[in-house]
Protein backbone atom coordinates (compact mmCIF):
# COMPACT_ATOMS: atom_id res chain seq x y z
CA UNK A 1 0.00 0.00 0.00
CA UNK A 2 2.44 2.27 0.31
CA UNK A 3 3.85 1.77 -3.00
CA UNK A 4 0.52 2.66 -4.24
CA UNK A 5 0.00 6.02 -2.09
CA UNK A 6 3.44 6.41 -3.11
CA UNK A 7 2.52 6.32 -6.95
CA UNK A 8 -1.17 8.30 -5.87
CA UNK A 9 1.57 10.88 -4.71
CA UNK A 10 3.46 10.80 -7.60
CA UNK A 11 1.28 11.21 -10.07
CA UNK A 12 -1.28 13.58 -8.23
CA UNK A 13 2.46 15.46 -8.21
CA UNK A 14 2.72 15.40 -12.03
CA UNK A 15 -1.28 16.34 -12.48
CA UNK A 16 -0.21 19.43 -10.23
CA UNK A 17 2.88 20.16 -11.82
CA UNK A 18 1.36 19.72 -15.36
CA UNK A 19 -2.03 22.05 -14.33
CA UNK A 20 0.78 24.39 -12.83
CA UNK A 21 3.21 24.55 -16.32
CA UNK A 22 -0.02 24.52 -18.46
CA UNK A 23 -1.26 27.56 -16.42
CA UNK A 24 1.81 29.40 -16.48
CA UNK A 25 1.76 28.74 -20.35
CA UNK A 26 -1.95 30.14 -20.69
CA UNK A 27 -0.47 33.27 -18.84
CA UNK A 28 2.57 33.35 -20.86
CA UNK A 29 0.31 33.62 -24.10
CA UNK A 30 -2.53 35.75 -22.57
CA UNK A 31 0.62 38.00 -21.72
CA UNK A 32 1.92 37.84 -25.13
CA UNK A 33 -1.39 38.42 -27.00
CA UNK A 34 -1.84 41.77 -24.67
CA UNK A 35 1.55 43.03 -25.39
CA UNK A 36 0.95 42.21 -29.27
CA UNK A 37 -2.46 44.05 -28.76
CA UNK A 38 -0.60 46.85 -27.01
CA UNK A 39 1.84 47.04 -29.59
CA UNK A 40 -0.94 46.81 -32.53
CA UNK A 41 -2.47 49.69 -31.15
CA UNK A 42 0.66 51.70 -30.81
CA UNK A 43 1.22 51.40 -34.74
CA UNK A 44 -2.32 52.44 -35.09
CA UNK A 45 -1.79 55.64 -32.54
CA UNK A 46 1.37 56.43 -34.35
CA UNK A 47 -0.06 55.94 -38.14
CA UNK A 48 -3.33 58.48 -36.77
CA UNK A 49 -0.81 60.99 -35.77
CA UNK A 50 1.06 60.71 -38.58
CA UNK A 51 -2.31 60.60 -40.34
CA UNK A 52 -3.25 64.16 -38.58
CA UNK A 53 0.38 65.78 -38.95
CA UNK A 54 -0.31 65.54 -42.53
CA UNK A 55 -3.96 66.48 -42.77
CA UNK A 56 -2.90 69.34 -40.69
CA UNK A 57 0.36 70.09 -42.63
CA UNK A 58 -1.63 70.61 -45.74
CA UNK A 59 -4.38 72.25 -44.06
CA UNK A 60 -2.06 74.67 -43.39
CA UNK A 61 -0.32 74.81 -46.56
CA UNK A 62 -3.61 75.82 -48.24
CA UNK A 63 -4.18 78.51 -45.96
CA UNK A 64 -1.00 80.34 -46.72
CA UNK A 65 -1.89 79.63 -50.39
CA UNK A 66 -5.84 81.19 -50.44
CA UNK A 67 -3.73 83.74 -48.04
CA UNK A 68 -1.62 84.65 -50.45
CA UNK A 69 -4.23 84.83 -53.61
CA UNK A 70 -6.48 86.89 -51.79
CA UNK A 71 -3.98 89.26 -51.28
CA UNK A 72 -3.05 89.41 -54.70
CA UNK A 73 -6.50 89.18 -55.95
CA UNK A 74 -6.66 92.41 -54.03
CA UNK A 75 -3.97 93.90 -55.26
CA UNK A 76 -4.68 93.34 -58.62
CA UNK A 77 -8.43 93.61 -58.26
CA UNK A 78 -8.41 97.31 -60.75
CA UNK A 79 -6.07 95.91 -63.40
CA UNK A 80 -8.84 95.27 -66.00
CA UNK A 81 -9.88 98.76 -65.49
CA UNK A 82 -6.63 100.05 -65.86
CA UNK A 83 -5.81 98.18 -68.86
CA UNK A 84 -9.16 99.73 -70.10
CA UNK A 85 -8.00 103.29 -69.08
CA UNK A 86 -4.95 103.13 -71.10
CA UNK A 87 -6.48 103.71 -74.56
CA UNK A 88 -7.56 107.37 -73.73
CA UNK A 89 -4.32 108.02 -72.13
CA UNK A 90 -3.46 107.39 -75.62
CA UNK A 91 -5.33 109.05 -77.38
CA UNK A 92 -4.44 112.03 -74.96
CA UNK A 93 -0.79 111.43 -75.68
CA UNK A 94 -1.49 111.47 -79.82
CA UNK A 95 -3.14 114.62 -79.64
CA UNK A 96 -0.48 116.13 -77.77
CA UNK A 97 2.00 114.55 -80.38
CA UNK A 98 0.09 116.14 -82.89
CA UNK A 99 -0.63 119.73 -81.89
CA UNK A 100 3.36 119.32 -81.47
CA UNK A 101 3.50 117.99 -85.20
CA UNK A 102 1.33 120.68 -86.64
CA UNK A 103 3.06 124.06 -85.64
CA UNK A 104 2.54 125.22 -89.49
CA UNK A 105 -1.19 124.78 -89.30
CA UNK A 106 -3.92 127.74 -88.70
CA UNK A 107 -4.69 128.27 -85.20
CA UNK A 108 -8.50 127.28 -86.25
CA UNK A 109 -7.60 124.17 -87.89
CA UNK A 110 -5.12 123.42 -85.03
CA UNK A 111 -7.60 123.85 -82.19
CA UNK A 112 -10.41 122.05 -84.13
CA UNK A 113 -7.98 118.58 -84.21
CA UNK A 114 -7.42 119.14 -80.74
CA UNK A 115 -10.93 119.13 -79.96
CA UNK A 116 -11.76 116.33 -81.75
CA UNK A 117 -8.96 114.30 -79.61
CA UNK A 118 -10.46 115.43 -76.77
CA UNK A 119 -13.87 114.14 -77.37
CA UNK A 120 -12.20 110.60 -78.51
CA UNK A 121 -10.53 110.47 -75.43
CA UNK A 122 -13.96 111.55 -74.02
CA UNK A 123 -15.61 108.57 -75.94
CA UNK A 124 -13.18 105.82 -74.67
CA UNK A 125 -13.60 106.82 -71.25
CA UNK A 126 -16.73 106.36 -71.46
CA UNK A 127 -16.53 103.24 -72.83
CA UNK A 128 -14.45 101.63 -70.39
CA UNK A 129 -16.71 103.04 -68.03
CA UNK A 130 -19.51 101.22 -69.73
CA UNK A 131 -17.67 97.60 -69.39
CA UNK A 132 -17.24 97.83 -65.95
CA UNK A 133 -20.76 99.42 -64.56
CA UNK A 134 -19.70 102.71 -64.06
CA UNK A 135 -22.89 105.21 -64.87
CA UNK A 136 -23.37 109.01 -64.48
CA UNK A 137 -25.90 110.01 -62.07
CA UNK A 138 -29.54 111.20 -63.58
CA UNK A 139 -29.75 114.64 -62.55
CA UNK A 140 -33.02 115.01 -64.41
CA UNK A 141 -35.80 115.66 -61.78
CA UNK A 142 -36.28 116.04 -58.08
CA UNK A 143 -33.16 116.23 -56.00
CA UNK A 144 -32.45 113.10 -54.39
CA UNK A 145 -29.83 113.46 -51.34
CA UNK A 146 -28.80 109.67 -51.66
CA UNK A 147 -27.00 110.52 -55.25
CA UNK A 148 -27.08 114.54 -55.62
CA UNK A 149 -25.25 116.92 -53.35
CA UNK A 150 -27.24 120.86 -53.41
CA UNK A 151 -24.33 123.31 -53.92
CA UNK A 152 -26.56 126.09 -54.45
CA UNK A 153 -30.53 126.96 -54.71
CA UNK A 154 -31.74 129.24 -57.24
CA UNK A 155 -34.99 130.46 -57.60
CA UNK A 156 -36.47 129.00 -60.71
CA UNK A 157 -39.85 129.69 -62.20
CA UNK A 158 -39.71 127.00 -64.72
CA UNK A 159 -38.85 124.22 -61.87
CA UNK A 160 -40.83 123.10 -58.82
CA UNK A 161 -39.45 123.38 -55.41
CA UNK A 162 -36.66 120.74 -55.00
CA UNK A 163 -36.20 119.83 -58.62
CA UNK A 164 -33.03 119.97 -59.83
CA UNK A 165 -32.17 123.01 -61.69
CA UNK A 166 -28.72 122.77 -63.00
CA UNK A 167 -25.85 120.00 -63.13
CA UNK A 168 -22.60 121.60 -61.70
CA UNK A 169 -20.53 118.20 -61.84
CA UNK A 170 -21.42 114.93 -63.08
CA UNK A 171 -21.83 112.16 -60.22
CA UNK A 172 -20.89 108.11 -60.81
CA UNK A 173 -22.30 105.14 -59.80
CA UNK A 174 -20.26 101.80 -60.15
CA UNK A 175 -23.41 99.19 -60.55
CA UNK A 176 -25.37 100.40 -58.00
CA UNK A 177 -22.47 101.94 -55.37
CA UNK A 178 -22.12 105.27 -55.35
CA UNK A 179 -18.81 106.77 -56.07
CA UNK A 180 -19.63 110.40 -56.33
CA UNK A 181 -22.35 112.15 -56.15
CA UNK A 182 -23.66 114.90 -58.54
CA UNK A 183 -23.14 118.16 -57.96
CA UNK A 184 -26.73 120.02 -58.68
CA UNK A 185 -27.95 123.12 -57.49
CA UNK A 186 -31.83 123.25 -57.16
CA UNK A 187 -34.86 125.10 -57.07
CA UNK A 188 -35.81 127.05 -53.90
CA UNK A 189 -39.09 128.65 -53.47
Amino acid sequence: MSEEKKEEVTTEEVVEETCETATEEVTEVKEETAEDKIAQLEAKLKESEDKYLRVHADFENIKKRLEREKYAAIDYASEKFAKDLLAPIDTLEMALAAEEAATDLPADELLGKLKEGVELTIKNFYTAFEKHDITTVDTDGEFDPNFHDAVMQIDSPDHEDGMIVQRLQKGYKLKERLLRPAMVSICKK
